[in-house]
């Protein structure tokens, strides 16, 4: 084996090492940015060096700068972990190192990409026959999406955006909530349809779009229309009225319904949140990440379609050294932006057969069960105000120093309150800026994640926001 045999276990020990740790160790810490280039920063050797030793610096001149985003104790964002088959799936992938852009460069890639999407579809409940990609995260699978739905829309407009471009094509109105996530507009700048170019409903107080607003919008609006709703607001995890969106939608001569569910969409596995998504089947496109809710590493970004043909077009490629195949193969690079890139699908498999519809229901479950009772923690302490109707993994909060405290005030004191949770090191969280208020924003994610993990967390969170309290009382 070359004498790679060593290095290979040497760098397991240091992997199992870490991951033996990662739920005891501190989740954030403050970083010595200085130290931490320092590091790293050595000369570039002019010669070879040994591989044990070049990976045992690396392990050692990193460590000082790694969160602990994949324990149990992380909720800042909306990140997961990594369930073990995933994880061990993972490792494989990087071992076989295959090349998932055509059948010919690896059948097994191919035909694993072929078999998770079939199961995705089924657990969410969507069309069969749906097309699907696996991407990067969720920018990617939304671009792909909204890039599929612009061919579908100029297409029965008589035009072909491939071939000719969006110079002199027919205008493509865009609508969207007006809590659209940004990957969205990123996406729309990418394809050639602008941020500023939307049509923007107006959301109530958890962020849903107003069923109102957009068939008053939609009345105003002529020609080809692609509507963008939501599957989880990325910060109180409410849900658009997809039901009714969808029948909005559906209404028009030429329009196509994309719904963003980056971790919403997996409300789909659960019989007890599947509620949340009546309608969802009635959209023309969906996007969501695995590598959120379904807990397997980065990158993993997943984009399915009613529209097979709608997606091939707008994706696929050709070069005349591309192996042509001649029978039911499956080319992957047909439906992502990407020729060369990483066999996602191996982790995306695994974790789905290690975890099973249970297993996965649970998970997503207990997730949700956890949010509720951080909430819970939290909201019976002075001062503490949850702000979100806690339907999914996402919670809300607001400190406010004292009873009469200006909503200035409050927001300084919120941020002082994330910023000692976050070097106090028990769990890690974020900021947002809600409804012009700032706000804790709690994610919960991981499969890992315990009552027990919740309850020191909510003790660290309320310790913390005494301490910044005792700080600004005078001596």
């Amino acid at each position: 084996m070359d004498g790679r045999a060593p290095l290979l276990r040497r760098t397991a020990d240091l992997a199992i090492d870490y991951m033996s740790g990662l739920a005891d160790r501190p989740v954030g810490r403050p970083v010595d940015l200085a130290a931490l280039r320092s590091s790293l920063d050595v000369p570039l050797p002019a010669r070879p060096m040994d591989p044990e030793t070049v990976i045992a610096d690396l392990a050692a001149g990193v460590a000082p700068g790694l969160v602990a985003s994949a324990g149990p104790r992380y909720f800042g964002f909306v990140v997961g972990g990594g369930v073990p088959a995933a994880l061990a799936a993972d490792w494989l992938t990087s071992a076989w190192d295959q090349n998932a852009g055509l059948y010919a460069l690896s059948p097994a890639a191919a035909v694993a990409e072929e078999i998770a999407g079939k199961w995705l579809i089924d657990l969410f409940g969507l069309p069969a026959g749906s097309s699907v990609g696996f991407v990067t995260g969720a920018t990617m699978a939304t671009f792909t999406a909204l890039a599929a739905a612009r061919h579908a829309v100029l297409e029965r407009a008589g035009w072909s955006v491939e071939d000719d471009g969006l110079i002199g094509a027919p205008p493509i109105s865009v609508v969207v909530g007006d809590e659209a996530h940004v990957t969205v507009f990123a996406s729309l700048q990418m394809i050639g349809l602008g941020r500023a170019r939307v049509h923007r409903v107006a959301a109530d107080a958890q962020g849903r779009m107003r069923l109102g607003a957009l068939r008053e919008t939609l009345a105003k609006i002529d020609g080809p229309t692609i509507v963008a709703a939501q599957a989880g607001n990325v910060n109180t995890g409410a849900f658009d009225p997809l039901e009714s969106i969808a029948d909005a939608v559906s209404g028009r001569p030429n329009a196509w319904l994309h719904v963003d569910g980056a971790f919403g969409l997996w409300a789909a596995a659960v019989p007890e949140l599947r509620d949340r998504v009546t309608g969802l089947a009635g959209a023309d496109s969906w996007t969501t990440d695995a590598h959120k809710w379904l807990n397997v590493p980065y990158d993993s970004g997943i984009v399915i379609t009613r529209h097979a043909a709608a997606h091939h077009a707008a994706m696929t490629l050709g070069a005349s050294y591309y192996v042509e195949t001649t029978g039911g193969e499956r080319d992957p690079y047909n439906w992502v932006p990407e020729s060369s890139r990483r066999a996602r699908g191996f982790t995306i498999y695994a974790a789905l057969r290690s975890l099973g519809r249970d297993g996965l229901a649970d998970l997503i479950a207990r997730c949700c069960g956890h949010a509720r009772r951080m909430a819970d923690a939290l909201r019976e302490a002075e001062g503490v105000t949850i702000l979100n109707d806690v339907v999914l993994n996402q919670v809300l909060v607001r400190f406010a120093p004292r009873d009469n405290a200006t909503s200035a005030e409050i927001d300084e004191f919120t941020r002082k309150v994330i910023l000692a949770v976050q070097q106090d090191g028990t769990c890690w969280l974020g900021g947002t800026t809600w409804r012009g208020m700032g706000a804790m924003r709690v994610s919960v994610s991981n499969w890992s994640t315990t009552d027990a993990d919740i309850d020191v967390s909510a003790k660290a969170i309320l310790r913390c926001r005494a301490a910044v309290a005792a700080e600004a009382i005078p001596a």
